[in-house]
C-alpha cells in the first residue's frame, strides 16, 4: 500500500462540514469537485447511488431470524472460535472508550458484538445487532461495508456515511482474511458516536484482526496435524498405491512418493503437479466435474473426527487393480452386493431410522471407529454387523463382546486372552482374547460405558499402538481391527463424573450413530411385529399367526422400555402359548400389556399424560445427549438425531436448550485446548 492509499484510510473530522455540504449537493443531483472528500468516500457514495441505497435511511435492515442467525454462526464456527477470546479481552477496554467491537461475515452480516453497554443500546436503534447486514448495498457507506468492498482498512466518520441516520457515528474497520488462501472471511469494526473519534481505533482493529488471523492459522495447523497423524499409517503402508491427503477444504497437503506417478497415470499425463488439483469444499466430499473422467469416487475416503469431516484421503490403486468402468458410470466396489444386503435385517420406514441406517452405511466405507448410541434392545449389534458387512472383506472376523455384567478379571481375560499358567485354572496352552480374534476384521464392544476404569488405559493402548499382551506374557502381538462400540450411557457425562477416560472417549467416538427407540417410531411397530412373527414362526416350525387390530393397537401404544428386544420376546411368548395358526387377540397379551386395559378412565388419562411427559423427557434427554456428543455442532446434532435442522431449532426453543448449546460449544473448545 503506497503513501496515498495509506492517507485515504483515515478520516479528517475537521472537514466534516464541507463533506456534509457535498453530500447535500450529491442528493440534489449537482456535480461536485472538492478536496474535502476522499476518493475512497467519493467512490463509495457513487456505488451506493448505483445500488439505489436510500440516503434517508436510519441504519441497517431488520436482522435475520434467530434460526437463520444460528445457522450462520454454525457456518462460521472457526471464525467465531478464533475471535471470541480476542474480542473478550477488549470488552472492558472498549467500555471505557464508549465504543463497541463488531465481527461480521464476508457479506457484512454481524455475527457477534462486544463493548460499552450504553453504546450497544444506541447501536441497536439502527439495527447494529447480530444478524444485521452492514454491506454497502444494505446500509450505505460505512466502515464495515466499505472495508469489505475495497479489501483493506478504512475509517468512516460522521458526514462521510451515505445514510443520513448513521451520520452521528464514527467507525473503523478492516477485513479478516483466510491465512492460507487470503480469501475474505469477514470484517472487524470498532464503532461509537462521533465524539469518540480516534485515529487509534483503526490501529486497534488492524491489530485485533491480525490476532484473529493468527489464531485461525493455529487452528488450521492443529487440525492438519491431527489429520496427518490419522493418515500417516495409511500413507506408509499403501504398497504401490498413490496416496494424497486433502484438508477439509479439498486442498492437497501431503502425498506419498508414489502419488505423482499414480496421478499422471490415471489422468493420461494431463496432471503431474499435485498442487494443481483440488477437491473443493464439498460437504459430500465428491469429485469436481473436471476430475470425474479420470478419478473414481470409491478412491476417496473421508477422514472424520467427532462426526465432522476434517479431510479426505485419495488412494489411487496401481493400474492392475483398477476395475473397468461399465457404461458411463464407474464400476461399484467389490463389496457392492454386501452393501445392498447388509442392513436388510433392519425393518422400519421411520425417517429417523432410515437416516440412522444411511449414516451407518456411509460410515462403513470409512475405516474409523464408530460409536452406536441407543437404549437397550434397539438393535445396536444388528447395526454393528451391518457396518462390518458393508465395510470389510466378507470373510473377515466379526467378534462381539459385552462389557457389562462381567467381573474385571473375567473381562480382562476375555479381551486380552492369557498365557498358559497365567493364573489358577488357566486353560492349557492359554487362550486367545477377543482383541486378537478380531485381527483383520471388526471388534464390537457392547455396553462400553460399563468397562472398569482401570481397564480403559489398556484398551486405549491397543487402539493407539496396535499391540496386545496376553495376560502372563511379555511378548507383544500385532493386531489390527475396526472398532465398533455401543453404549446406552451418556459417555460425556461419564467423563465429567470421572467414570470414563476422556482420551478413550475421543478415541472411540470418532463418529457416532444414534439409533432411535421403538417408542419414537411407533409407525414401525406393526410392520416390525409382522416381520418378527414370521421369523419366529419359521424358527419354531409354527404357522405364522394373525394379529387382531386391538392387539396391534395395544402393541403400538406400549412404551417398549426394552425396545425391539422386548417386542420380540412378547411376540415369541404369544406365539408359543397360542394354538398353532391361531389368531392372536387380547387374551394372548402378557400382563404388562393388559394392565392398562383395566385402568379406570381417570387413571388411564393420568397414565397417558404421564407417558406423554416421559416421552418429552426422553426426547429432551436425547437432544441433550446429542448436543454433548457433537460438541454443540447443530448440523451434526440434527444428522445424529435424524431430524431436519429447522425441527431441531423448534425443539431447542421448546425445551429451553439454547443456553445449553452455547455452554457445550464453549466447553468443547476448552476441552480441545486442554488436550493440546
Amino acid at each position: 500500500m503506497d503513501a496515498e492509499e495509506w492517507s485515504q484510510m483515515f478520516s479528517r473530522p475537521e472537514r466534516d462540514r464541507d463533506v456534509m455540504s457535498l453530500w447535500h449537493r450529491l442528493q440534489s443531483g449537482d456535480d461536485y469537485h472538492a478536496d474535502a472528500l476522499r476518493r475512497l468516500i467519493d467512490d463509495s457514495w457513487r456505488r451506493c447511488m448505483e445500488a439505489a441505497v436510500d440516503p434517508t435511511g436510519s441504519g441497517a435492515p431488520p436482522p435475520i431470524a434467530d434460526n437463520s442467525l444460528y445457522s450462520l454462526r454454525q457456518k462460521h464456527g472457526d471464525l467465531l472460535n478464533a475471535s471470541t477470546p480476542v474480542m473478550a479481552l477488549a470488552r472492558e477496554f472498549l467500555a471505557e472508550t464508549g465504543t463497541i467491537m463488531v465481527l461480521t461475515d464476508q457479506s457484512g452480516t454481524i455475527l457477534s458484538l462486544e463493548g460499552d453497554a450504553r453504546t450497544r443500546d444506541a447501536a441497536s436503534n439502527m439495527n447494529m445487532l447480530p444478524g444485521g447486514s452492514w454491506s454497502e448495498t444494505s446500509s450505505g457507506t460505512n466502515a464495515i461495508g466499505t472495508a469489505l468492498a475495497v479489501g483493506h482498512p478504512v475509517q468512516i466518520h460522521s458526514a462521510e456515511h451515505f445514510c443520513e441516520g448513521v451520520k452521528r457515528w464514527t467507525c473503523s474497520a478492516t477485513v479478516i482474511v483466510d491465512p492460507y488462501d487470503s480469501s475474505v472471511l469477514g470484517a472487524l469494526d470498532v464503532s461509537g458516536l462521533q465524539h469518540t473519534y480516534s485515529r487509534q481505533s483503526l490501529a486497534l482493529v488492524v491489530a485485533t484482526a491480525s490476532k484473529i488471523q493468527n489464531r485461525l492459522a493455529r487452528q488450521e495447523m492443529e487440525l492438519r496435524f491431527r489429520l496427518l497423524e490419522r493418515c500417516m499409517q495409511r500413507m506408509g503402508g499403501a504398497g504401490t498405491d498413490g496416496v494424497i491427503v486433502f484438508d477439509r477444504r479439498g486442498r492437497p497437503i501431503k502425498a506419498n512418493e508414489r502419488a505423482q506417478a499414480a496421478l499422471a497415470a490415471v489422468s493420461g499425463g494431463r496432471v503431474t503437479d499435485l498442487g494443481a488439483i483440488s477437491l473443493g469444499q464439498s460437504e459430500a466430499g465428491g469429485l469436481p466435474a473436471g476430475m470425474r473422467a479420470w478419478l473414481r469416487e470409491e478412491w476417496l475416503e473421508p477422514i472424520l473426527e467427532l462426526g465432522e469431516r476434517i479431510g479426505t484421503l485419495l488412494v489411487i490403486p496401481m493400474p492392475s487393480r483398477w476395475i473397468a468402468p461399465r457404461g458411463p458410470a464407474c464400476a461399484p466396489r467389490v463389496q457392492a452386493v454386501a452393501e445392498v444386503d447388509a442392513f436388510a435385517r433392519i425393518v422400519g420406514r421411520d425417517p429417523a431410522l432410515v437416516e440412522a441406517v444411511e449414516r451407518a452405511r456411509r460410515l462403513a466405507r470409512a475405516n474409523v471407529p464408530v460409536l452406536l448410541l441407543g437404549e437397550t434392545g434397539v438393535g445396536k449389534e444388528v447395526f454393528a454387523r451391518g457396518i462390518h458387512d458393508c465395510g470389510a472383506d466378507p470373510k473377515a472376523p466379526f467378534v462381539a463382546l459385552n462389557c457389562g455384567g462381567l467381573s474385571r478379571e473375567l473381562l480382562a481375560s476375555e479381551l486380552f486372552g492369557y498365557a498358559e499358567g497365567a493364573f489358577t485354572g488357566a486353560r492349557r496352552g492359554g487362550m486367545m482374547g477377543k482383541l486378537e480374534a478380531a485381527n483383520g476384521g471388526t471388534l464390537f464392544l457392547d455396553e462400553l460405558g460399563e468397562m472398569p476404569l482401570d481397564l480403559q488405559p489398556h484398551l486405549l493402548r491397543v487402539l493407539e499402538g496396535g499391540e496386545i499382551y496376553r495376560i502372563g506374557e511379555n511378548t507383544p502381538r500385532q493386531v489390527r481391527f475396526r472398532l465398533i462400540a455401543a453404549t446406552n450411557r451418556d459417555l460425556r457425562a461419564e467423563v465429567a463424573e470421572g467414570r470414563f477416560r476422556m482420551d478413550l472417549f475421543y478415541r472411540v467416538a470418532v463418529t457416532s450413530v444414534r439409533i432411535p427407540a421403538l417408542r419414537d417410531r411407533r409407525g414401525d411397530v406393526e410392520l416390525l411385529a409382522r416381520s418378527l412373527l414370521d421369523q419366529l414362526a419359521e424358527e419354531h416350525g409354527r404357522v405364522a399367526p394373525v394379529l387382531t387390530p386391538p392387539v396391534l393397537a395395544r402393541l403400538v401404544g406400549h412404551a417398549w422400555p426394552g425396545n425391539v428386544r422386548e417386542l420380540r420376546n412378547v411376540l415369541e411368548g404369544m406365539l408359543l402359548t397360542a394354538a398353532d395358526g391361531a389368531v392372536l387377540d387380547e387374551t394372548c397379551l402378557p400382563p404388562e400389556l393388559t394392565a392398562a386395559l383395566e385402568l379406570p378412565p381417570q387413571a388411564a388419562f393420568a397414565a397417558e399424560e404421564s407417558d406423554g411427559r416421559r416421552l418429552e423427557l426422553a426426547e429432551r434427554g436425547a437432544i441433550v445427549e446429542a448436543i454433548e456428543t457433537c460438541g454443540g455442532n447443530m448440523t451434526a446434532v440434527a444428522r445424529n438425531l435424524g431430524i431436519a435442522k429447522s425441527t431441531l431449532y423448534l425443539k431447542l426453543k421448546k425445551f429451553g436448550l439454547d443456553a445449553r448449546v452455547e455452554s457445550v460449544r464453549y466447553r468443547s473448545g476448552s476441552e480441545f485446548r486442554m488436550r493440546q
